[in-house]
């Protein structure tokens, strides 16, 4: 097997320089192109100036808050500045401006700015709902998968949340974090599978493939950790049944291809069906549109879980070394 580097994204060079930011100061430049972190996320601020994405933009201001960068003002003010109050947007975006702004409040005076990105990160949530939805609105998606939310949708809030009680004392938001974390945990796979899609209207599984490597080791551990940083209970068992799963997954049988690549330093992005144009997501999102946990068998024993993505994407390792860099 052999690697090869293409293309480029500003979302995660930012991700990369977070986790990062726990490294030690001699190591960093190795994850980041030869660049101390001071002048990387300089790099970052310039870029964000042009930038007309707010998750990359948050995620910039995260990094210079996180770092106690000189040029945070500039991040935060690029940051209020383009955030839409008023218009819908994704549920991941949102949440990291949320954790952007919970770690700029000890340096700078963003407590209006973050008291309206908690109000709309909380609110897009269906009543009586345990876990948070896709989009914070309608017009971002067709509505036929507004009901559809993803794994990403969940771990980002937790993560964002807990962060937020951590720097101000919120208990409604530690609350509706434990309230997500405690429903990811109890749909958790048997063999520690952290899954795809949820029915944002009850919380169920719509679809549980693609199993992603980046959720086993990083994301779902790095948000369950914050929680429990927090004060949010203790998440320790799922998240060894998460890294368990990447030593041999259930899908792969005992002969299948390993996870982990030692002698590449990458891992294997995901396990899914191989169906083609993800037929398999899209008749479960319309069964489920219909009705809530309306699946169809025959697709599942069709389409089985046995092929291997090997795309290895900056962020995974990002979020990796934000994880467990503490």
């Amino acid at each position: 097997m052999t690697s090869q580097l293409a293309g480029t994204s500003l979302r995660y060079a930012a991700i990369v320089a977070l986790g990062a930011s726990g490294l030690p100061v001699d190591a960093q430049p190795a994850l980041l192109g030869g660049h101390r972190l001071d002048d990387f996320i300089a790099l970052l601020v310039k870029r964000q100036a042009a930038s007309r994405n707010l998750g990359d933009i948050a995620l910039i201001a995260w990094c210079a808050a996180q770092a106690g960068h000189a040029l945070l003002p500039d991040a935060v003010r690029r940051l209020r500045e383009f955030d839409r109050r008023t218009a819908p947007e994704y549920v991941v975006e949102s949440a990291w401006v949320v954790s952007a702004l919970a770690e700029a409040r000890a340096r700078l005076d963003v407590e209006e700015q973050l008291a309206h990105a908690r109000r709309r990160l909380l609110g897009s949530v269906v009543p009586g709902s345990p876990v948070f939805p896709h989009v914070t609105g309608p017009g971002l998606v067709r509505s036929y998968r507004r009901h559809v939310a993803c794994f990403a949708d969940q771990v980002y809030p937790v993560q964002a949340l807990a962060r937020l009680h951590r720097s101000g004392d919120d208990p409604a938001a530690l609350a509706a974090a434990r309230t997500t974390a405690e429903q990811i945990c109890r749909l958790q796979g048997p063999g520690g599978q952290w899954w795809w899609h949820y029915d944002a209207r009850t919380g169920g599984v719509i679809e549980g493939y693609p199993v992603y490597s980046v959720h086993q080791h990083a994301m779902a551990p790095m948000a369950l950790l914050d929680l429990t940083e927090a004060g949010g209970g203790d998440y320790a068992e799922p998240i060894r049944r998460g890294l368990r799963w990447l030593l041999r997954p259930d899908e792969l049988g005992d002969t299948g291809e390993p996870m982990l690549l030692d002698d590449e330093g990458l891992t294997v992005r995901k396990v899914y069906r191989g169906d083609p144009r993800k037929i398999v997501r899209g008749l479960h999102t319309v069964t489920t549109r219909a009705r809530s946990g309306l699946r169809l068998p025959v697709i599942d024993r069709v389409y089985r879980p046995t092929s291997l993505d090997r795309e290895c994407r900056p962020y995974e390792f990002g979020w990796l070394y934000f994880a467990w860099g503490r």
